[in-house]
């Protein structure tokens, strides 16, 4: 990946720890917090530049590289914040990806209408909460809807070794969504073979899985 030029509206502890993780990668960070003191916090040895100012102020966006930008992230503690940065850099400054933390769900859907992409943590949180409850039993990446379907990872066992990908799948049930195999991925067709340590991400129902589980040797 080309480096990017990121600009990081919130200093707080997600604005940081994004600021670093990103910058290890090799991209290029300016941070704006509106109070000095956020900047202290900053990972040692972070050599991106810091901007004081509100992120939505125009004057202080462009001293910090707005309209150069790549990407733009408003994660403050504020919706209205975020929100108000996040469209200003979209259709003001034209910065091609834009990404706004919004802390209330039904304010996020709304959001999203105008095209900006919206990350809830209330949201995230549930999701996961719900992976871990109703698919305890394996490693569970993601839950659509409330919970209705799982994407699960799951390494392929023994009994399923060179059997073929239709001899597990049920319609509207059971759908395999990827196989890893070493360093790389790829969608299968119905015919795919299963090999030795395959890695399969499935959408799983929620009332498949105890049928899922007997295909895996689990019941």
């Amino acid at each position: 990946m080309n480096k990017l030029n990121v600009v990081i509206g919130g200093c707080g502890r997600v604005g940081r720890l994004l600021a670093s993780n990103l910058e290890s990668q090799g991209h290029l960070i300016n941070i704006i917090d509106k109070d000095p003191l956020s900047f202290e916090e900053m990972k040692p040895g972070f050599k991106g530049k810091k901007f004081i100012g509100v992120v939505f102020d125009k004057e202080t966006l462009e001293k910090a590289g707005i309209k150069e930008a790549d990407v733009f992230v408003a994660v403050t503690s504020g919706d209205n914040s975020n929100i108000v940065s996040a469209r200003t850099a979209q259709e003001y400054y034209r910065v091609p990806i834009v990404y706004a933390r919004i802390y209330d769900p039904k304010r996020a859907q709304i959001y999203q209408k105008f095209g900006i992409q919206t990350i809830a943590s209330a949201t995230w949180a549930i999701a996961r909460l719900t992976n871990l409850i109703l698919f305890q039993d394996f490693h569970s990446e993601y839950t659509f809807g409330s919970g209705q379907v799982g994407l699960i990872e799951v390494t392929i066992p023994a009994i399923l070794e060179n059997k073929i990908v239709k001899d597990i799948e049920v319609d509207g049930e059971i759908k395999i969504a990827s196989i890893v195999r070493g360093y790389y991925s790829i969608v299968p067709s119905s015919s795919t073979i299963f090999r030795k340590d395959d890695r399969l991400y499935v959408s799983v129902a929620q009332e498949s899985m105890n049928k899922f589980k007997k295909m895996l040797g689990m019941d």
